[in-house]
């Protein structure tokens, strides 16, 4: 299993333990939650029941089997009721660890609403006291943190532990693709993202065009039309989630250009913009030193497989069709270096991050985000690839991120010295540019004379 080292820890902790113990877990699709319990059960006896969406006297029949095949080796009959079955665990259990896993426990719940308030009384009545590990999993995210962890819930304040999993990061991705070139990674990783199961898809022995090919473009191949299968999964109104995300994938990052975009009421579009933050598919962004109110706020798509299958392959599906698939792989590769600036920067981000653990910045950053806005410098907009400022906002590291193939020339480098005077308050400033296609000589000598820090792709594996 690549990663999840963290992951595993946590459960390993509270596996050890040795009281009762109540881990809540939960993640998008894909993300590699039912891998890591089924590792973690590889390691420890446990009770592993998958709940299927099927009525519930057919999940308290399989729940049934698989207790009483645990506790006594064999099936004799399936129990009346979800509390003679909890009761049943209650009087097996002694002194050894008892680990119970429910996964896609909201498939559990929805058809029996009141397991929520069978698990509570049996915790608060017994379990409480017992050598158990309960784990709760599921895939919906709103479901998870508002009627398993939230106030109103009858389990709310019972668990002792919870564990959103996450994507992988470019580093972990990267570990997919061991025959790919550094560039082949960072390109694999802004198709595919961090998602286990879309990693996967790609043999790191094909071409980044092949893999496009057979299992992007291909019909009927699983990442063929994955958003909307999921889309469709978790959502009632898929269309206006799918224009939603057409439109931010296509450049419109704010919610009155996405409004204007599908043709749907601000107030409207705005709702259906939350449910997707909540699914963890978009996010909003501020720029960096600003508060989380800013009216100069965009929308982002977090998972990157999400953009790039609705910049390319929902907004162009008849036309591919007509081109056919490898001119479409063809047209795709020859401009996926502009659609690369944002995931690259995200990337940069990381590496960022990771320099800050290890103690490699001149100070720790309170915050690490892209900048936009006015430079009253220039008297005009200006950017900053990435901004990490201090928390007094008086030191600051200004980054260039550059995914070019051709070397980074002294213009850019002017580019963020001039950026940096946006910001006066800021008297400490540090310069780092990050380029794929390396740097010009003539750079190369002005950051050594000025104690700039130029970065190559291989160091982002640091």
């Amino acid at each position: 299993m690549i990663g999840r080292m963290k992951e595993m820890n946590q459960l390993e902790a509270m596996y050890s333990s040795n009281r009762f113990e109540f881990m809540v877990m939960y993640g998008r699709r894909r993300i590699g939650k039912t891998t890591i319990l089924q590792e973690f059960s590889k390691r420890h006896k446990t009770i592993y029941f998958s709940a299927q969406e099927k009525n519930d006297a057919l999940n308290l029949q399989d729940f049934s089997r698989i207790i009483q095949e645990y506790f006594d080796g064999s099936f004799i009959a399936n129990f009346a009721n979800w509390e003679d079955a909890l009761n049943y665990i209650s009087r097996k259990v002694q002194d050894q660890r008892t680990v119970l896993i429910i996964d896609e426990f909201p498939f559990l719940a929805e058809t029996n609403p009141s397991i929520k308030s069978i698990l509570q009384h049996r915790i608060d009545h017994d379990w409480k006291e017992r050598n158990i590990f309960l784990i709760l999993c599921g895939s919906s995210v709103s479901f998870m943190l508002n009627d398993v962890m939230g106030y109103k819930s009858p389990l709310y304040g019972r668990s002792t532990g919870s564990m959103e999993v996450l994507p992988f990061d470019y580093l972990e991705s990267a570990e997919f693709f061991p025959d790919y070139s550094e560039e082949d990674r960072i390109i694999a990783y802004g198709i595919l993202g961090g998602v286990p199961r879309y990693l996967n898809a790609f043999d790191s022995k094909c071409s980044l065009r092949e893999n496009i090919i057979s299992e992007i473009l291909t019909e009927g191949a699983f990442l063929n039309d994955e958003p909307q299968t999921l889309l469709r999964m978790e959502l009632r109104e898929p269309a206006v989630y799918n224009s939603i995300l057409e439109a931010v994938a296509n450049g419109c990052n704010r919610v009155v250009e996405i409004a204007d975009r599908i043709h749907e009421e601000k107030s409207k579009c705005s709702k259906y913009m939350l449910t997707l933050q909540t699914l963890r598919l978009l996010e909003k962004h501020v720029p960096c030193g600003e508060p989380e109110s800013s009216k100069k706020g965009i929308y982002v798509i977090t998972d990157n497989f999400y953009r790039f299958w609705y910049r390319y392959v929902f907004s162009n599906k008849s036309y591919y069709e007509m081109l056919g698939m490898d001119k479409a792989a063809d047209e795709i590769m020859g401009e996926i270096s502009n659609y690369m600036g944002p995931v690259f920067e995200d990337i940069c981000r990381q590496y960022l991050i990771r320099q800050a653990k290890a103690g490699n910045l001149p100070f720790v950053p309170y915050v690490i985000d892209k900048w936009w806005g006015n430079n009253p410098v220039i008297r005009a907009q200006d950017d900053v690839d990435l901004l990490a400022l201090d928390k007094k906002k008086e030191k600051g590291i200004f980054v260039e991120c550059k995914f070019r193939s051709r070397p980074m020339a002294m213009e850019e480098y002017d580019d963020l010295v001039t950026a940096t005077e946006a910001f006066p308050s800021v008297k400490e400033k540090k310069l780092i540019f990050i380029s794929r296609g390396g740097f010009t000589e003539s750079a190369k000598r002005r950051a050594e004379e000025e104690g700039a820090d130029l970065v190559g792709i291989k160091e982002l594996y640091v």
